[in-house]
């Protein structure tokens, strides 16, 4: 009789799952698949008598099977899982981005009887995600910054001349990057970029490096030595740090610029410079012009389109950007499944001023990857420096680093919102203080 009444039972849950537009299975003690839904087998690839029997592992081939299983972690600790991103291989071989939330199941006595897993295809979504991510990719650059929009609309522009470049940036703001941005776009992008940073080079050697020497030039010349314009020929050259270039190299330069030719250590003929010169500085050149460091004539030459890159701390907008950027790179690189970064990670780093740049941000998001061994980064994941700048707004917000009368004033106003259920009038109100006052003083001690 008890097998009579639970046929009709089994076979409305078996319509309700099958109706469920999400995958979703449930395993035994020991992993195996008992049920698989309509979605799942949509979703896999696999049907569902080929599903039943086996360990969950064997069907979804997840990338977080082998260390990170969820639903294994749900039936170890009892606990749920909830939306975690990770990427399945169907059974045709694509893999498939999906979201998982795993929980354990018990019978009526609470006894555990095995785990339940449900999960959505994500595909649609990411497709999505990267479009919107191709609409604010330029060669291997990611901004939605305006003012760098605007060099974008300007770079194909720029790239089918022939005149010199000059960009200006702080260091790490992706001068190089740029550079080879112009280059691939140029009617030059099928011969060579060269790139020299004049700023990591000695004088003494810096010369023969940029126009290279004859054999018996000097002691040690037992044979020819091509410089880096020659190497460049038919393409790009890119000379970063610019401004470094003493000035018995500069006036050498200004040749190559002026009459498209330069001369080797040591040799008795010109050489004729079929390149594109592409120049970056982290100064601003025309006052190094009026300090008589930098020739005013060598600055005219190289300053006919010029291109100026702001810093990472006045187009914070693109933070979240470059940050999906660069936990996509790395989780290639490391083969990891890192999704993304929680809320105060993110809010810190919308804070931060970043010194370096670019090249920081990609340094904290590589070491934040290296230590992160589950699929989101968390604050304790992030470099030592940053958890004490996050010490220091944690004691900013609350008022510890404040002087004491405005520490005591801060909480005072705190408390008295809270009162009142953050009712901005009636704490105007008890205080004795005008609306507009409380306005001003919430704002200041960040009470929003």
């Amino acid at each position: 009789m008890k097998n009579q009444k639970k046929e009709p039972q089994q076979i409305y849950s078996n319509i309700i799952l099958d109706s469920i537009a999400d995958g979703v299975f449930t395993v035994d003690e020991n992993m195996r698949i008992i049920s698989f839904n309509r979605a799942a087998q949509e979703i896999t690839g696999i049907k569902k008598e080929k599903a039943i029997g086996q360990f969950c592992f064997e069907v979804l081939r997840a990338n977080i099977c082998e260390k990170a299983c969820a639903l294994k972690c749900s039936l170890k600790t009892g606990k749920q899982t909830i939306d975690q991103h990770v990427t399945i291989l169907r059974s045709d071989g694509k893999e498939i981005p999906v979201s998982v939330s795993t929980s354990v199941l018990k019978n009526e006595k609470g006894k555990f009887i095995g785990g339940v897993e449900s999960f959505r295809d994500l595909s649609t979504i990411e497709e999505l995600k990267k479009e919107i991510s191709r609409s604010y990719t330029f060669e291997d650059i990611v901004t939605k910054n305006h003012k760098m929009l605007q060099i974008f609309d300007t770079l194909p522009i720029i790239s089918q001349s022939e005149s010199t470049v000059l960009i200006q940036g702080a260091s790490g703001t992706g001068k190089e990057l740029f550079a080879r941005a112009v280059h691939r776009l140029s009617g030059r992008k099928n011969g060579p970029f060269v790139a020299i940073n004049c700023g990591a080079l000695p004088d003494t050697l810096l010369e023969s490096e940029l126009f290279g020497y004859v054999k018996g030039a000097f002691t040690d010349a037992k044979k020819d030595k091509p410089g880096r314009f020659t190497l460049a020929k038919g393409g790009s050259i890119f000379l970063d740090e610019v401004e470094s270039l003493p000035l018995s190299i500069q006036v050498k330069l200004l040749r190559v610029l002026q009459e498209r030719e330069f001369e080797p250590l040591g040799a008795a003929a010109s050489v004729k410079a079929d390149v594109r010169l592409i120049a970056a500085t982290k100064e601003d050149l025309s006052k190094l012009v009026k300090k008589n460091t930098f020739r005013d004539d060598l600055f005219y030459r190289l300053n006919v389109v010029k291109v100026y890159l702001p810093p990472l701390a006045k187009r914070r907008e693109d933070i979240p950007l470059l940050v999906n950027y660069f936990i996509e790179r790395f989780n290639k690189r490391m083969e990891k499944s890192i999704t993304g970064i929680s809320s105060d990670v993110l809010e810190l780093l919308m804070q931060y001023d970043y010194p370096g740049n670019v090249r920081e941000l990609e340094n904290i998001i590589e070491h934040s990857c290296v230590m992160c061994q589950g699929t989101e980064i968390e604050l304790k994941h992030l470099p030592p420096e940053l958890h004490v700048m996050h010490k220091e707004v944690s004691e900013e917000k609350s008022g510890k680093s404040l002087p004491p009368f405005q520490s005591a004033e801060r909480k005072l106003i705190y408390d008295i919102l809270e009162k009142n259920n953050w009712s901005k009038v009636k704490t105007a109100m008890e205080l004795k203080l005008h609306r507009a006052t409380i306005y001003r003083k919430m704002k200041k001690y960040d009470l929003n």
